[in-house]
């Protein structure tokens, strides 16, 4: 099995769509603060989730 997810890519287009959304007025500054804030803490975990989940046993 493989698995492609890309977690930075995913952090990438969430963030450039919080950023177009506050671009075209649709979220404030303390807004798009807070919901950066909340998107760095999802990726964050994901991270945390991610990391060593594949492992080759030595033999």
């Amino acid at each position: 099995m493989t698995y492609n997810f890309d977690p930075d890519r995913w952090y990438d287009n969430e963030l450039a769509a919080l950023e177009r959304m506050a671009k075209t007025g649709q979220l404030n500054k303390a807004e798009f603060e807070k919901q950066k804030d909340r998107l760095m803490a999802r990726y964050d975990d994901m991270i945390a989730r991610l990391d060593g989940t594949y492992r080759i046993d030595k033999p």
